[in-house]
């Protein structure tokens, strides 16, 4: 038969209460970060592409309204203003290649996010539903052995002393 020496049941306690507190924060902590996964796809698919292409488009035009006032220059053969315009378009198009740049990136990062992601919140479902179970599992446990240990407390006698066997009961004889 197996002994255990257990000094002190309230250390047991006091593990068993920074346990659950763990737990609780361990699981808010995977949930937080599922979360901001699920939220980084719409972000990533909706509000940034949507807002690069309006750019996009918004560059565009800024460059053909550069082109516009170029050719118009070229037509008054003003010179000074023709170099002028050449810098100009030459700007709005490095500007309209950044964008592009930004797209192609943007759309690299949406195809990347799902392929790098997913294994990931599958080993973070996976710890949450072993903190779920198993570690509750574990406290229950835990439980079990601070009530196994005060019903042995209850039934051993106080200060570890042993008890004096009963005296034998005495018979009268018949005289």
């Amino acid at each position: 038969m197996a002994q255990a020496q257990v000094t002190s049941v309230e250390a047991i306690e006091l593990f068993r209460a920074k346990f659950i507190v763990f737990l609780a924060q361990a699981r808010n902590v995977l949930e937080e970060a599922s979360n901001e996964v699920v939220r980084m796809r719409p972000w990533l698919q909706d509000e940034k592409r949507m807002f690069w292409e309006q750019e996009l488009r918004r560059r565009a035009r800024k460059l053909e309204e550069a082109k516009q006032e170029l050719f118009n220059a070229t037509l008054s053969k003003f010179h000074e203003t023709i170099a002028l315009h050449r810098m100009a378009v030459q700007r709005t198009q490095q500007s309209v290649r950044d964008v592009e740049v930004k797209i192609a990136v943007l759309k690299k990062w949406d195809r990347e996010l799902e392929n790098r992601s997913t294994p990931l919140l599958k080993q973070l479902e996976q710890l949450h539903g072993f903190l779920t179970t198993d570690m509750t599992r574990a406290v229950a446990f835990l439980d079990q052995t601070l009530k196994t240990l005060a019903a042995y407390h209850d039934v051993a006698p106080a200060g570890g002393q042993k008890t004096a066997p009963a005296a034998p009961a005495k018979t009268e004889e018949p005289t």
